[in-house]
């Protein structure tokens, strides 16, 4: 699998890039790592279809002294132009994040979040970005599969990784 494939201490992850194909349902989900963000701790390129996300974790080497709280931000974007839109404002900015964009990071924060050992309290952050949205696999999933991808690449102790699935009754 895609997280025995390197050595964590050494990030030989970040220089020699590595891709898996899953199958997934009708889909294939493609995880790669070592093309993107060579900066982050942990990057994930996930790939279902026409759908595209990467997920990006950094993380604080120490944590602050006297805090008693596990610093966790997860922040989810969604661009207009990864469904092919443009910004309808004067200005073509992206703005602030929309409710289905929050409701999307909290979807990924809370399966990870009781994974980190109680004692760890370094500041850590999940970025996910929608690269590209083909309507048809459904980019928050995907976010929720990368970013636990990306976890287990960065070298925080976390005991994962998670899997996600969309599961209805028709």
């Amino acid at each position: 699998m895609l997280f025995g494939l390197f050595n964590k201490e050494e990030k030989t992850h970040l220089n020699n890039p590595v891709a898996v194909e899953i199958p997934y349902g009708d889909e294939t989900l493609r995880l790669e790592t070592g093309r993107m963000a060579k900066q982050a701790n942990g990057a994930v390129l996930a790939t279902m279809g026409g759908t595209m996300v990467l997920a990006t974790v950094c993380a604080e080497k120490t944590a602050v002294e006297g805090q008693d709280f596990f610093p966790l931000t997860v922040d989810y974007q969604e661009k207009f132009a990864s469904a092919g839109r443009i910004p309808g404002s004067r200005d073509r900015r992206e703005g602030k994040a929309s409710t289905a964009e929050t409701l999307t990071a909290r979807l990924i924060d809370r399966p990870i979040r009781p994974l980190f050992p109680e004692t760890f309290k370094n500041k850590v952050q999940i970025v996910v970005q929608v690269f590209s949205y083909d309507k048809k696999n459904q980019p928050d999933i995907l976010s929720m599969i990368a970013a636990s991808a990306a976890l287990s690449l960065s070298g925080v102790p976390f005991a994962g990784p998670i899997g996600a699935a969309r599961v209805g009754y028709m």
